[in-house]
């Protein structure tokens, strides 16, 4: 954790829209793939709803699917977007481009210990996102209020760092669909408490490059 003095800071962590890939349960990672015509309408739509919060700030990963859907709050308050590449999703190796069915077929062990060739595993994912997390909350002030765009897995891994979930019951933390997001709250002793979980979810499975993900 920093050593900056506890206040009342937020952490809106969002989840990109839906992609072309998303609907195709195809591993996305650090692949750059744009937003499809409804992830565009689901990013617009809640900014509506986030733009209520009055974000104080927006930062997203670089990759596109994640910097439009934080343009689309932009748009809406008039905030500018900052980017970070540690938000980037996770690099999954040789899965990325695959169907969930293909992973399955052609890397049974590999699947079983959700452990990507030549990716990243899920504790780096933690760590660099979580970093990046802390990072971008020291530097907010102390009543400010983030909005991160960002994506699936990245944000459910680096949310369980914040949180200082160990390893073991990471998985406990179901995923998070597409456009729907996360509240982190500060505590007095500079830690964070989950006060919202998913929000903004319909009746739809979690179509994600993360472990949750039912098809995966």
């Amino acid at each position: 954790m920093t050593d900056r003095v506890p206040g009342k800071r937020r952490l809106v962590l969002w989840r990109h829209g839906q992609t072309s890939w998303n609907v195709e349960r195809r591993f996305q990672g650090k692949t750059d793939i744009p937003l499809d015509d409804t992830g565009l309408e689901q990013a617009a739509s809640a900014a509506r709803l986030l733009a209520a919060l009055r974000p104080t700030a927006i930062l997203a990963s670089p990759l596109q699917r994640a910097a439009a859907t934080a343009q689309a709050l932009a748009a809406v308050t008039g905030l500018p977007v900052d980017h970070d590449p540690d938000l980037k999703e996770r690099d999954g190796g040789e899965w990325e481009g695959l169907t969930a069915r293909e992973i399955r077929e052609r890397y049974p062990e590999e699947h079983a210990r959700w452990e990507p060739p030549g990716g990243e595993t899920s504790a780096q994912v933690a760590k660099r996102v979580g970093t990046a997390l802390e990072r971008a909350a020291a530097a907010l002030p102390p009543t400010g209020l983030l909005v991160v765009a960002s994506h699936g897995a990245a944000l459910r891994l680096g949310m369980s760092h914040l949180l200082g979930l160990p390893e073991e019951v990471w998985e406990r933390l179901g995923g998070l669909s597409n456009c729907c997001w996360s509240v982190l709250a500060e505590m007095r002793d500079g830690g964070w408490r989950l006060v919202e979980h998913n929000a903004g979810t319909l009746p739809e499975p979690v179509l994600s490059d993360d472990r949750t993900d039912n098809g995966a």
